[in-house]
């Protein structure tokens, strides 16, 4: 055996001894035995000193020395990935630390809040109800025609259709909160006493609506209603004035103007002066100085009747307003999709 073979055999013991626990180790092998400056490449380039006869016999164990070097190196690098790393990260004491960010609330939440607050002032409970209910809490009980166009596959999104024609038992994502108020009444009929009813419900509704600036097929609604004795339009004016007083900007104008709804009558929507002009005209307010913010009406005797309620012994007052146009004019919001989109931009200013 030639004094090549005894080193390339020497080497060859090292390898299968050597020991990598860490990712320095690991490159101190790659250093020593398989680098540009390895033993093994050392050891090739010492084969032109052996005998022409041995040369043969040798480069065959350093092609095997060289394969072998290489599969160890491939051995660590593969158990070293496998094992988790527990040593910590370097800490850079230079950089700037992160920032503590607060969160705020939606603007839909702060109106909301606001909203209820003002009316539990005054005696108003919360009511809520499902978001998804029959025909009969939607449309039927509330007046609504048949023929009406709110029934209509356009204007509203059925849940579960039985036929063509309307029917009480068709499901639907409600259009209005107005179901809550339904089953609100609908609780006095087996009750021993009636027990006035003043209450607001605040909730989601879902309209078939094209998504735009100034309009969505899901907003946020919070109605109202007022059912006992001697309730009469003075009580629902005197309401709705001090709301706007608490909600609004001190000098904020409001009108009565008369209009039709299913469900109550007389019916009035409720108009303020423009808080983004002042009431001099805008965009907003399409140059009129005034925008509405709600329905209202005195609750129809057969609305009364269909929920078990004697009109003749007992009146009320409903209405109802969108929290969506409420902040947009609180907070001058000019399109509605920045309620839904998650800006960060537009949710940190509240």
């Amino acid at each position: 055996m030639t004094q090549m073979q005894t080193n390339v055999d020497d080497i060859h013991r090292q390898i299968e001894q050597y020991a990598v626990t860490s990712k320095e180790e690991l490159e101190q092998y790659r250093q020593r035995f398989i680098g540009r400056k390895g033993v093994v490449t050392e050891l090739f380039e010492s084969l032109k000193t052996v005998a022409p006869e041995d040369r043969r016999a040798v480069g065959q164990q350093l092609n095997g020395l060289k394969t072998r070097a290489q599969e160890r190196f491939d051995e660590f690098t593969q158990l070293l990935d496998e094992q988790p790393d527990s040593s910590p990260a370097p800490v850079d004491l230079t950089l700037p630390t992160a920032p503590s960010l607060t969160g705020t609330q939606h603007p839909l939440t702060i109106v909301r809040q606001r909203i209820i607050q003002i009316f539990e002032r005054i005696g108003f409970t919360v009511a809520d109800g499902p978001e998804i209910d029959s025909d009969w809490y939607n449309f039927g009980a509330l007046n609504f025609p048949l023929n009406h166009p709110a029934r209509d596959m356009q204007d509203t999104f059925f849940v579960q259709k039985n036929g063509n024609e309307a029917s009480p038992d068709d499901m639907v994502l409600r259009t209005h909160t107005s179901n809550v108020q339904i089953r609100l009444m609908e609780q006095q009929r087996n009750a021993d006493t009636f027990r006035p009813i003043r209450a607001i419900m605040p909730g989601r509704v879902y309209r078939n609506e094209t998504i735009s600036a100034r309009a969505h097929c899901m907003f946020h609604q919070v109605e109202g209603i007022y059912i006992d004795r001697n309730v009469g339009f003075k009580d629902l004016k005197d309401t709705l004035y001090h709301f706007v007083k608490e909600m609004f900007e001190p000098g904020t104008r409001i009108r009565f103007r008369p209009s039709y709804f299913p469900f109550t009558e007389p019916s009035a929507e409720i108009d303020i002066s423009c808080q983004i002009c002042g009431g001099k005209g805008c965009n907003i307010c399409k140059h009129s100085g005034w925008v509405e913010i709600a329905g209202s009406g005195m609750v129809d005797p057969q609305v009364l009747l269909n929920c078990g309620i004697d009109p003749e012994e007992f009146t009320g007052f409903a209405f109802g307003m969108g929290i969506e146009r409420i902040t947009q004019l609180k907070y001058r919001v000019n399109d509605l999709r920045l309620y839904t989109e998650n800006d960060v931009r537009f949710l940190n200013q509240f």
